[in-house]
């Protein structure tokens, strides 16, 4: 039989896989957890993992499959959003704004909400 797919290939396949999630996404997940008052050990009873591969993949040992890592966001009432890399520092700026606006205030506000400082009791009206 002969192989479609070269040694090239099989090299470039390996350099584009993750060593491990990126800080952020591990430290959002561990936050996320611990925000929720759960241990490794309760999350692991919700999700049917074990407690070694959830400390793996919050410490960047293992690198969580595509779905596996789905059901852990959705777990802790998170999402993955795909979002085209031109646009992550709009959608970036997006979420600082957001949570900065919320100001511990506990009310939760759209990310495309309209500045509530304006007055929208008043009816409209047409200047001439």
């Amino acid at each position: 039989m002969v192989s479609i797919v070269d040694n090239d290939t099989k090299q470039d396949i390996k350099a584009l896989r993750l060593n491990g999630l990126p800080l952020e996404m591990r430290l959002s997940l561990k936050e996320a957890r611990k925000k929720r008052g759960w241990t490794q050990r309760d999350l692991v009873s919700r999700i049917g993992l074990t407690q070694r591969h959830v400390s793996g993949i919050e410490s960047g040992k293992i690198v969580p499959r595509y779905d596996t890592l789905l059901e852990l966001v959705r777990i802790l009432d998170h999402d993955l959003l795909m979002v085209p890399r031109a646009l992550v520092p709009v959608v970036q700026s997006l979420i600082r704004d957001h949570l900065k606006d919320q100001s511990g205030e506990g009310e939760e506000r759209s990310l495309y909400a309209d500045d509530s400082s304006e007055d929208t009791t008043e009816k409209p009206h047409d200047e001439v």
